[in-house]
C-alpha cells in the first residue's frame, strides 16, 4: 500500500472521529432541560394531592435509562404520621400482569411452549365449559390478550367478601367447572382476571417450578427490583407497605382497608412494587428496544409484546401480549398497564417511541392514576420549549415566582419561571400542561404570548414600599396576594 492511500485512510478516520464526537457534542448541546419544568411538576402534584384529598401519592417520570425526576406527597400511613416515600412500596394489583405475560414470552422463547398452543394442553386442570360449540380454541394467545371469552374473575367472591379471603390456585381450578365461557373464542375482547391467574399456573405446570420462584429467577432478581415482590409483605404493613384506604364515602371519608393475601390470584394481580422499581422495570423494556442481545427476553419479543395483538371491532380497545397498547395524548402509541386493588391504584405508562415512561402509586381506591401520569407528561413535554434567559433575567424572574391567592374567592394561581419567560398555572388544574406562558414587556409587566405567538393580555405585578413583590393583577382587574402555601 503506498503512503498517498495510507494517508487517506488516516485522513477518512480522522474525519469520521471528529464527526463522532461532533455528533455527541451536539446531543449533550441539545438535551432537554427539565429543571423549571420539574418545579411546575412539583408544585402541581403537591396541590392536586391536597385538592384531591389523597391520603399519598407517589410518582415517578423516566427518560430511557434516566430517572427525571421522582416525588411523594402525602401519607403513606396517615394513623402513623408516616410520609408517603418514592420507595413507599403498594400493591400494583393488574401491573401483576405484566411480569406474568414476561414469564410466559420467557418460556415460549426457551421453547417450552407455544402461543397457539390450548390450554388444556398445558394445563390438565382446565375443564371450564366452553357454551358455543363451534368456537375456536382457547389459546396462551388469547389470554394474553383478553379474547378468549372466559369470565372476568374465578367463581369466588373474594374482590367484595369482607373478610377478603382470596382463593388459592386449587380451589380456582376445583371451581372452574362450574364455570362457562361468555363468548366464542377470538370474538370480543373481555378483561379477565382469571385468563391471566391461569397463565400464571401455566407458568408453573410447563417450568415445574413454583410461580413466585420463576417470577424472581428470571425477572425480579436479574433486575435488581428488590422491593417487587409476588406477595404483599405483611411483615412491613404500615411501615414501607402503605395502609391502603377505600373509595369515599357518601359522608366523605376514606377508610382503611385491612391488608389481603392475593393466594391465587397473584399472577393477575398479587404483586407489590414501588414506583421506583417500576421505572427499573421500564428501563429495561427501553435498553432492549436498542439491543444487540438477549436480557431476559429478546430484543424482538419485547417489541412484539408492544404491538397490537388484539383489537376490538369497533376499534376502541387494542392490547397487545400482556399490554395495553393505545394511543396517548400526543397522539403517539404508548404501553403499559394500569392496576386497582383493595386500598390501592397504580400505573404504568410507557411510549416506545420517545421512551419516556410515568408510574404513579396512590394508596386509595378513590383517584385515577392515569390523570397524575398525563398531567405530568403534559408538563415534561413542555420542557423543549424552554427558551434560555441571560444570568442577570434569569436572576430578576425569580422575584415574581410563588403562589397567588384571591382575597375573596381564594383562588390560587402558581407563576414559575421558564426560561426567559413567566409561567401562570392556575390550581387545581386538570390539564397542567395548558399553563399560560408571559413575556416581560418592562419590569413588573408581561404579556400573554397567545398559540399563535401574538400579544394577549397584560399580568402585572405591585410591590410594597421594601420593593418586594407582594401581588399580581391580571385581566387589568383581577388582583391576587402572594402568599406562604404549606
Amino acid at each position: 500500500m503506498g503512503k498517498k492511500s495510507i494517508l487517506l485512510i488516516v485522513l477518512l478516520a480522522g474525519s469520521h472521529f471528529a464527526f463522532a464526537q461532533e455528533e455527541k457534542a451536539e446531543e449533550k448541546e441539545t438535551k432537554t432541560d427539565y429543571s423549571e419544568a420539574i418545579v411546575l411538576v412539583d408544585v402541581w402534584l403537591d396541590a392536586m394531592q391536597k385538592y384531591d384529598e389523597l391520603p399519598g401519592i407517589s410518582a415517578i417520570a423516566l427518560k430511557d435509562q434516566e430517572v427525571v425526576w421522582k416525588g411523594a406527597y402525602g401519607q403513606s400511613n396517615p394513623g402513623e404520621g408516616l410520609a408517603m416515600e418514592t420507595n413507599t412500596i403498594c400493591s400494583i394489583c393488574s401491573i401483576s400482569k405484566l411480569f406474568t405475560s414476561v414469564s410466559i414470552m420467557n418460556l415460549y422463547e426457551d421453547g417450552k411452549l407455544r402461543l397457539d398452543d390450548r390450554v388444556e394442553d398445558v394445563l390438565p386442570g382446565f375443564d371450564l365449559q366452553q357454551q358455543y360449540e363451534l368456537s375456536g380454541p382457547i389459546t396462551i394467545r388469547n389470554l394474553l390478550t383478553h379474547s378468549s371469552g372466559l369470565p372476568r374473575e374465578n367463581a369466588w367472591s373474594h374482590w367484595t367478601d369482607p373478610e377478603q379471603e382470596f382463593p388459592t390456585k386449587q380451589q380456582v381450578l376445583d371451581k372452574l367447572n362450574s364455570q362457562q365461557t361468555l363468548y366464542p373464542s377470538s370474538t370480543y375482547f373481555q378483561y379477565s382476571n382469571l385468563s391471566m391467574a391461569l397463565l400464571g399456573y401455566i407458568v408453573e405446570e410447563v417450568s415445574g417450578q413454583e410461580y413466585e420462584s420463576y417470577v424472581e429467577e428470571h425477572i425480579l432478581n436479574p433486575l435488581s427490583l428488590d422491593d417487587t415482590r409476588p406477595d404483599m409483605p405483611g411483615d412491613l404493613w404500615g411501615g414501607q407497605l402503605a395502609v391502603g384506604h377505600s373509595y369515599e364515602t357518601f359522608e366523605g371519608k376514606q377508610d382503611p382497608v385491612e391488608m389481603f393475601d392475593p393466594n391465587g390470584v397473584t399472577p393477575a394481580a398479587g404483586f407489590s412494587s414501588t414506583v421506583e422499581d417500576l421505572a427499573d422495570f421500564a428501563a429495561w423494556q427501553f435498553r432492549l428496544y436498542d439491543a444487540e442481545e438477549e436480557e431476559i427476553l429478546h430484543p424482538a419479543t419485547i417489541k412484539n409484546m408492544h404491538n397490537i395483538h388484539w383489537m376490538d371491532s369497533d376499534f376502541g380497545t387494542s392490547w397487545g401480549l400482556g399490554f395495553a397498547v393505545y394511543k396517548g395524548p400526543d397522539g403517539k402509541k404508548w404501553v403499559g398497564h394500569g392496576g386497582h386493588c383493595p386500598g390501592y391504584k397504580t400505573t404504568l405508562m410507557m411510549n416506545p417511541e420517545t421512551k419516556m415512561a410515568y408510574s404513579v402509586m396512590i394508596n386509595s381506591s378513590n383517584p385515577n392514576p392515569g390523570k397524575y401520569a398525563r398531567g405530568i407528561h403534559g408538563i415534561l413535554s413542555e420542557a423543549g420549549s424552554i427558551e434560555a434567559a441571560d444570568e442577570d433575567l434569569a436572576e430578576e424572574l425569580k422575584e415574581y415566582a410563588g403562589y397567588y391567592q384571591g382575597e375573596v374567592m381564594k383562588s390560587t394561581s402558581y407563576v414559575g419561571t421558564w426560561g426567559n419567560k413567566l409561567v401562570r398555572m392556575g390550581l387545581p388544574s386538570s390539564n397542567p400542561g395548558e399553563f399560560s406562558k408571559y413575556r416581560r414587556v418592562e419590569k413588573d409587566h408581561f404579556v400573554r404570548i397567545r398559540d399563535n405567538g401574538e400579544d394577549g393580555e397584560s399580568m402585572r405585578f405591585i410591590r410594597n414600599e421594601d420593593g418586594e413583590v407582594v401581588q399580581m393583577k391580571y385581566y387589568n382587574n383581577y388582583i391576587s396576594e402572594k402568599v406562604e402555601l404549606n
